[in-house]
């Protein structure tokens, strides 16, 4: 069975800045995921042009069940507000999605800890202290009836906020270990290894540098479990023809 997780920058390339659906599209398929997480997903936004990603996506990989939850309501870097959850067909929103080939018996959203004012921060890319408004940050949950058995699969995007992530991961692992098990985790946790594993407990699926994409020298993204049956077969991070990240690929088995 095949997971991968990947941040897909709202479908966009880094080399030209466009957003063509086309591009997604091969994404997904080069991927050839069973179950794919995806962070970053635009609904409804004029910067790609008002198309539902996750529909694309799931139609690209033959996902039988697939789920979009937002985070935000409106445009990042633009106007937002946290999504509630009852935002109004055709509204702009932006989050993660969950897609599967194998059936879901139920799919739960989670909202993490925010940090609720704006805040200076020194941030590398730019290279300067900048006032961050922080974006809220959410979980999506989903048991699936997989060949390997019943998973609790659950895929997020932590905060950049260094500490911050570290609070929203403790919640969002108090949380899983409500759903029965086994249980894993994927997503870009915006924290590099061994930090997940150690703050977590489980055991990572997956190493590989994620990000930047052209030349990684940081693992961002994450499949975690606290199944020791499951045995990893390959484990890869291809470049796409989007996005600022890497995905993370692994095939896994069971003993």
């Amino acid at each position: 069975m095949r997971m991968a997780t990947f941040n897909i920058l709202h479908g966009r390339s880094v080399h030209d800045g466009n957003v063509q659906l086309d591009r997604l599209v091969d994404a997904v398929k080069e991927l050839d995921a069973d179950i794919l997480a995806l962070q970053e997903v635009d609904l409804d936004q004029p910067r790609s042009g008002n198309t539902d990603l996750t529909a694309v996506a799931a139609e690209a990989m033959g996902a039988v069940s697939h789920r979009f939850v937002a985070a935000i309501s409106g445009t990042p870097g633009a106007t937002w507000m946290a999504a509630t959850g009852r935002e109004q067909p055709g509204t702009a929103a932006y989050g993660i999605a969950l897609l599967s080939r194998y059936p879901a018996e139920s799919f739960q959203m989670v909202r993490l800890p925010r940090i609720p004012i704006k805040f200076p921060m020194y941030l590398r890319g730019p290279g300067r202290v900048q006032v961050v408004h922080e974006e809220p940050r959410t979980a999506l949950l989903a048991r699936l009836d997989t060949p390997l058995g019943p998973l609790t699969v659950a895929n997020t995007h932590l905060s950049f906020v260094p500490r911050w992530n570290r609070v929203q991961l403790r919640r969002l692992i108090r949380d899983i270990r409500g759903f029965p098990g086994p249980r894993v985790l994927m997503g870009d946790l915006n924290m590099t290894p061994p930090k997940p594993g150690r703050w977590t407990g489980m055991r990572p699926l997956g190493e590989a540098a994620t990000f930047p994409a052209d030349e990684p020298d940081s693992q961002l993204d994450h499949v975690l479990t606290d199944d020791d049956s499951l045995i990893v077969e390959r484990c890869v991070a291809p470049r796409l023809p989007i996005s600022d990240h890497r995905a993370l690929v692994v095939d896994i088995s069971r003993r």
